[in-house]
């Protein structure tokens, strides 16, 4: 086993019968299987703790009183599937249908499941997470100290129709992980940090996987153009300097890496695998011979995630 353990913050699992009714993006027996028969693969990895979320795009989107049911059934599946073991941690499945309702299950879940934040994936039936529909929940994981990870998900339907459509019969992934999440997150992000969000809720914390979605290589950009549409003043960096961490997900790149080190820091970056879509040892031999310090890499294994998360 590795000498340094590692958290990985955006592994994967399914509830079953969720699974059985909706269908689920992935190998099914990985993400529905027992949590313990993990542990090999973990181990070999050096991965000592998965933080857990459900598959794409769990309840998020469903009809309100099924949202609602659906998604305390994943939670209390999870914790029960967690039962204290403390290789194991979990992400709330939130019904944002009902953003009232969200904002009470993601109480229940710190406060009872002892969850360590929560996962939203994209769109909720068209509408932003940057609708102000969502800022009770907003509210509500500054008041518990929790991040709330921003996933991809499918893009807007016209968008995937416009943008995409025409190769994604040819290549699927192109809608997908090669571009549409990417493009689609990256908005979400940009989005988040363009109105009162961080004025109202300045200790708020988000997550994002891949590396940033290409935020941290556009950032200087980003920053320089959108200040021309503010009388010339800077605002964009500081927001998501503050309020954004990224995992490695998925995004195995010494390029965005070293990228992400020069923008961000090494204390907002996270090591993370996107198991079971992408191998653990894969990330894991990636990171070992990744060009960091020590210290850097003990802080994106590990040191990082355990305060953000407050984990033992």
């Amino acid at each position: 086993m590795p000498e340094a353990q590692a958290i990985a913050l955006e592994e994967h699992f399914a509830h079953p019968e969720f699974v059985a009714r909706y269908g689920v993006a992935g190998p099914v027996q990985a993400l529905t299987g027992p949590l313990t028969d993990r542990l090999p693969e973990m181990d070999a990895a050096g991965i000592d703790i998965q933080v857990l979320s459900h598959a794409p795009g769990a309840a998020q989107s469903l009809p309100a009183a099924e949202a609602i049911s659906w998604s305390e059934r994943i939670n209390d599946h999870l914790a029960a599937a967690i039962d204290g073991n403390r290789r194991f941690a979990g992400f709330a499945s939130l019904p944002m249908t009902d953003p009232d309702a969200a904002a009470r299950e993601l109480a229940r879940t710190v406060g009872t499941l002892g969850f360590r934040g929560a996962m939203l994936h994209g769109l909720t039936n068209g509408v932003f997470p940057d609708d102000e529909s969502h800022f009770p929940l907003y509210a509500e994981a500054e008041r518990l100290g929790v991040p709330i990870y921003l996933h991809p998900s499918f893009p807007h339907p016209d968008v995937m129709r416009a943008y995409y459509s025409d190769w994604t019969a040819r290549f699927p992934m192109f809608g997908m992980a090669a571009a549409g999440f990417t493009a689609e997150t990256m908005v979400i992000a940009i989005r988040t940090m363009l109105g009162r969000i961080p004025e109202l809720f300045p200790n708020l914390q988000f997550i994002l996987g891949h590396m940033g979605e290409a935020i941290p290589f556009l950032l200087e950009r980003i920053d320089e153009s959108l200040a021309r549409d503010n009388g010339g003043r800077r605002f964009f960096r500081e927001r998501f300097l503050r309020h954004f961490h990224v995992t490695t997900s998925g995004n195995f790149s010494n390029a965005a890496l070293i990228c992400g080190l020069s923008e961000m820091g090494a204390d907002r970056i996270m090591f993370s695998v996107d198991w079971p879509y992408v191998a653990n040892r894969a990330g894991r031999d990636w990171i070992d011979a990744a060009p960091l310090t020590e210290e850097q890499r003990v802080s994106i294994l590990h040191a990082n995630a355990r305060r953000l998360l407050r984990l033992p």
